[in-house]
């Protein structure tokens, strides 16, 4: 029939001959699985490849491991740390790290020796510590500590050298500071040395402070030299210096020392005596640079190369050793035509440009010297009543100055002067 696609029963036969017969399988063999293929052959491994695999663990452990060590060992050298109070530790010049860390250990600023040398190492400043005296606050972390020791942070001591005081005492007085170690081994010469107040680390040796010292002056006085007013007669910084420190000397008031500096000045220019007490007294004492008394007359009359009521201009060297402020109104003195000063009684000084005036300054403070100690009022009266003076190349007038402690000079005779 048209459209009819059933294959012939002929054919149908034919081919269910052909099918492959299936044998029934009993209920045992269903339950049996079918052969399996054999496994393939398992590949032997490297003992390089096994012994790589195992290196490579141990470093994966050894990472994990080394990295937990390091953030306990991080958040234990930030922490706070086992000082309760704040304490000085001297560390000693030439202390190596476990040393210096063994030390800390010791005076309770830090309780894990082994973490405070690692992290040194760490941070590569095993070598940088420094030697010194610390103050380390309560609860410092050992990161603190190591930064301070590294930089160098140690406590700053001060030293004051007051000004005017001669080289000797001021190495005598250097010797007193108990921060400082060490002796000088010379005294240094006089004028060399800036009197200040300088920072120190307690164990500096004084001959390191005394280097300190003269490197500053050296510095100033080069420095106020090239400041200096062009007309001084003044002829080079070593005779700068022996003028300052005259001025030093006779005053100790600020707003006097330029004034001070112009008598001085003025009377250099015109020829005449400084007739100063201060260089007398260290032409009798020297370095000591003090009586403890006032000069008397043998002692004025000594000839000694500082006596300046004998030599003319400036004595041989400095008297003590001036501060910056003597040295820069040395440099730039006030433009006065005064030749004169005598003590007012108050710690300072009248001025006056002629001798006249001068005398009437002396008297009034011979009045204040009267009521303060009639006794030494009288002495001083016998010891200045006039005398002649030497006959000297140039006219010199009166005396210029006389400290408040010191007998005044200022009306002493000079040449064909009579009472």
């Amino acid at each position: 029939m048209s459209g009819d696609h059933t294959r012939p029963e002929g054919e149908a036969a034919v081919a269910e001959a052909e099918r492959p017969a299936v044998h029934p399988r009993s209920p045992r063999q269903a339950l049996m699985p079918d052969t399996l293929p054999p496994p393939p052959s398992r590949r032997v491994r490297h003992p390089i490849v096994v012994v790589g695999n195992a290196i490579f663990t141990l470093v994966v452990l050894v990472i994990i491991g080394g990295g937990g060590a390091l953030y306990m060992g991080k958040r234990k050298f930030d922490a706070a740390g086992p000082l309760d109070r704040e304490r000085t530790v001297m560390i000693q010049r030439g202390q190596g790290i476990r040393d210096i860390a063994e030390q800390l250990r010791r005076e309770g600023v830090i309780d894990q020796p082994l973490w405070f040398v690692t992290g040194a190492a760490l941070m590569r400043v095993t070598d940088e510590l420094k030697a010194g005296e610390y103050l380390f606050e309560r609860n410092v972390s050992m990161r603190d500590v190591l930064g301070l020791l590294v930089e160098g942070r140690s406590i700053q001591h001060q030293v004051t050298v007051p000004e005017g005081l001669t080289s000797e005492q001021i190495v005598a007085k250097l010797g007193e500071q108990d921060v400082l170690t060490g002796n000088v081994r010379e005294i240094p010469k006089e004028g060399t040395l800036l009197p200040e107040t300088y920072k120190v680390t307690r164990g500096i040796s004084r001959e390191q402070v005394i280097q300190r010292m003269a490197a500053a002056h050296r510095r100033l006085v080069q420095e106020v030299w090239e400041r200096r007013s062009p007309d001084l007669p003044l002829r080079s910084p070593e005779e700068l210096v022996t003028l300052a420190s005259i001025v030093e000397k006779e005053t100790g008031k600020a707003d006097e020392r330029t004034r001070v500096a112009a008598v001085f000045i003025n009377r250099l220019q015109r020829r005449m005596r400084l007739q100063s007490d201060p260089t007398v007294v260290y032409g009798v004492v020297g370095g000591k640079a003090t009586l403890g008394r006032g000069l008397s007359r043998d002692e004025l009359d000594r000839p000694t190369p500082y006596n300046t009521y004998i030599v003319d201009g400036l004595p041989p060297g400095p008297i003590a050793n001036p501060g910056r402020a003597s040295l820069e109104a040395t440099a730039n003195p006030s433009r006065t035509k005064e030749l004169y000063f005598v003590a007012d009684g108050t710690g300072g000084h009248v001025f006056a440009e002629s001798y006249e005036q001068h005398t009437k300054n002396v008297a009034r403070w011979r009045e204040v010297e009267r009521q303060q100690d009639p006794n030494a009022a009288a002495a001083n009266r016998q010891l200045l009543s006039p005398q002649p003076a030497a006959p000297i190349p140039q006219a010199t007038p009166k005396p210029a100055s006389a400290k408040a402690t010191r007998p005044v000079r200022a009306n002493r005779k000079q040449d064909g002067d009579n009472d």
